[in-house]
C-alpha cells in the first residue's frame, strides 16, 4: 500500500465530546485514511500546576474530553473497525498527574465506603523531554527525581455504542471508551466492533506513560497529536475491543468485579484463538491457560480492564481479520 495525504483534525474547545454517541460528526473518513488530530488531556488543559487542584478547576461531567466522532463510511453494524495507531507526540512539555479524593484503588470510593478521611488531593507536574524520550517524576514533600521512559499510550478511544446509546467518556465497556492500557500504544492495531451506521470512532486522554492499573487514577495526562489508520472489516463482528501487534493478539473485557472483566478478557481471548487456530474451544482453553498474560488496564474507572495477551507464535494460525495489521502496518511505514 502507497502513503497517502494525512486529514488533520484539531477541533476548537467547544467540539471536544464527552460522551461516546448522542453526536453529530465533526468529519467523514474512508478505509485507508490517515488522519492527524490534536487530542485535550484528560483535564481540559485545566490543571498546569501543583496549585491547580482538580475539584476547583474542572467541572463534573467535563472531564475526559474526546476528539471527534468521525464518521467511517461502508463500516455497518456487524463490520469491524480496525484502528492502527502510527504515532502519539505529546503537545506539551509537560504532563500532569493527580491523587483524588474518593477515587483511585487505595482509597475509599462510593462503590468501597469507609469511615476514614479521603486521600489529600495532590497534583504532580512532569517534565517531557520529547528529544531524550523521558518524563521526569519530582517527589512534592522531597527534592527526589526520577526520569522514566517516554512511553505514549492512548487512554479512551471507542466508538459509539448500539441502542442509540450515549455513554461518558470515563467509562470502559464493549464499544471501548476508556480502556486505560498502555498496550494502546504506536504500532498496535485496535479493532471495535461497529454498532451504528460510520462506527462514530473518538479518541482521546493520551497518556506520556501509564503503569498498568493506573492505581492512584491518572497516568502522566498529557494533550497530545496521535495519527491513526481507519480500515473497515467487513462482516466479521468483534463482540469486545480487542488489540493485535507484531507479537501478540490481545482480548479486553471490561466489567466489575475485576474477575468478571478477567473472565470476559479471557472468554473472548480463546474463543479468538479457537478461530484462529482450529483448535477445539477446549483445546484453545488449555493452550492460553499456559501462553496467555493478563494485564490491568485500570482498577479505577466505572468498569475496570483487563487485557488477556496470548503470543501469535499458535499453531497454524491465520492472521487475525485476513492480515489487516500488517497491511496496515506496512502503510503507516510512509507516515513516520
Amino acid at each position: 500500500m502507497s502513503a497517502v495525504d494525512k486529514i488533520v483534525y484539531r477541533p476548537a474547545r467547544d467540539e471536544l465530546a464527552y460522551t461516546f454517541g448522542g453526536r453529530m460528526p465533526v468529519a467523514h473518513l474512508r478505509s485507508g485514511d490517515v488522519l492527524q488530530v490534536f487530542t485535550e488531556d484528560c483535564f481540559g488543559g485545566l490543571v498546569r500546576g501543583p496549585a491547580d487542584l482538580p475539584s476547583q478547576v474542572c467541572r463534573m461531567p467535563y472531564l475526559n474530553p474526546v476528539s471527534g466522532p468521525f464518521f467511517v463510511e461502508d463500516a455497518e453494524p456487524g463490520d469491524t473497525l480496525a484502528v492502527h495507531v502510527v504515532s502519539i507526540v505529546p503537545a506539551r512539555d509537560w504532563g500532569i498527574s493527580a491523587a483524588f479524593p474518593h477515587f483511585g484503588a487505595l482509597t475509599s470510593t462510593t462503590h468501597t465506603a469507609t469511615l476514614q478521611p479521603p486521600l489529600e488531593e495532590r497534583v504532580w507536574v512532569y517534565g517531557i523531554d520529547r528529544q531524550a524520550g523521558t518524563v521526569r517524576f519530582e517527589a512534592t514533600d522531597s527534592d527526589h527525581t526520577i526520569d522514566l521512559p517516554l512511553d505514549p499510550m492512548i487512554g479512551t478511544i471507542g466508538v459509539a455504542p448500539g441502542g442509540f446509546e450515549a455513554r461518558s467518556a470515563l467509562v470502559p465497556d464493549t464499544h471501548g471508551g476508556n480502556l486505560d492500557t498502555p498496550q494502546l500504544r504506536a504500532g498496535t492495531t485496535l479493532y471495535l466492533g461497529v454498532n451504528v451506521h460510520g462506527a462514530m470512532l473518538a479518541l482521546g486522554d493520551a497518556h506520556a506513560r501509564q503503569g498498568e492499573g493506573e492505581a492512584c487514577g491518572a497516568g502522566i495526562e498529557v494533550a497530545a497529536t496521535i495519527t491513526f489508520i481507519v480500515d473497515v472489516v467487513k462482516d466479521e463482528p468483534t463482540p469486545w475491543p480487542r488489540l493485535e501487534t507484531g507479537t501478540s493478539i490481545m482480548s479486553v473485557g471490561c466489567a466489575r468485579p475485576l474477575e468478571d472483566a478477567y473472565r470476559i478478557a479471557h472468554h473472548d481471548l480463546v474463543t479468538w484463538a479457537s478461530t484462529l487456530t482450529g483448535l477445539n474451544v477446549l483445546d484453545a482453553y488449555q493452550l492460553v491457560s499456559q501462553i496467555g498474560r493478563a494485564l490491568i488496564g485500570n482498577v479505577c474507572d466505572p468498569n475496570y480492564v483487563i487485557v488477556a495477551v496470548a503470543d501469535k507464535a499458535l499453531p497454524a494460525a491465520r492472521a487475525p481479520y485476513g492480515g489487516m495489521h500488517e497491511r496496515m502496518r506496512q502503510l503507516a511505514t510512509g507516515q513516520r
